[in-house]
């Protein structure tokens, strides 16, 4: 497993990432599988393009979201992470 400091999570190939109008709500499409996903976890998994660190995920989201969230979102990337949904 990559070091949580120098990885930068991107969603894997077979994820797409998609808003439906008519749920009113983002989508992470992965094979055989559609996950409705909550505000906050659409506002991380959109922030999981590859190019920032888990630390940079993290500050953004703390700044759109309340404070206290930093360990929810690390281990919600873990989670997102274990399921094969980023690399």
């Amino acid at each position: 497993m990559t070091e949580p400091a120098a990885w930068r999570p991107a969603l894997s190939r077979s994820a797409l990432l998609r808003h439906d109008p008519v749920r009113g709500a983002d989508l992470l499409i992965v094979p055989e599988r559609i996950v409705v996903l909550n505000e906050e976890a659409a506002a991380i998994v959109g922030l999981c393009d590859g190019r920032r660190t888990v630390a940079e995920i993290v500050a953004e989201v703390v700044a759109e979201f309340p404070e206290g969230v930093e360990a929810d979102v690390v281990d919600f990337l873990d989670r997102v992470r274990a399921e094969g949904w980023l690399r």
